[in-house]
């Protein structure tokens, strides 16, 4: 049983989150902390110059309100956080800061640009100091 898990969120796939989150509680322990966290994609600094700073933050809003909801709908004593960065290197840095002890992540069926690029799943696999479950 763990007891710090995380569960990354990505909105597109709610089926994938609520899979995710059943598999995190059979897989807590008591007493346990679950966080929902969705890491929003940094903008390219070619391109950030272009969007005005509200689209950003309005996106991290939108983001925290989502989040929040998915644990009330899922899990109501599920913590939930909003980062931004790169994904798979968040995921993991975020795992580290808070002493994570596993990750339940749903990953997509690869395509061929995963095998050459590899998946955020794929890279969290390969680089995280902790367990992960990966959900198909």
């Amino acid at each position: 049983m763990y007891s710090n898990i995380l569960v990354p969120v990505v909105f597109e796939h709610e089926p994938s989150v609520e899979q995710a989150l059943a598999v995190a509680k059979e897989l807590c322990a008591e007493g346990g902390k679950i966080t929902l966290l969705h890491v929003v994609e940094e903008i390219p600094s070619y391109a950030a110059t272009m969007i005005p700073k509200e689209v950003w933050a309005n996106s991290v809003k939108s983001a925290q309100v989502d989040i929040k909801a998915y644990a009330s709908k899922y899990h109501k004593s599920a913590h939930t956080d909003v980062i931004k960065g790169h994904s798979s290197r968040a995921i993991l840095d975020y795992g580290e800061e808070h002493n994570c002890d596993c990750v339940v992540i749903a990953s997509h069926k690869p395509g061929l640009e995963d095998y050459f690029l590899g998946s955020t799943a794929a890279r969290v696999v390969r680089h995280a100091k902790c367990a992960v479950h990966i959900l198909r």
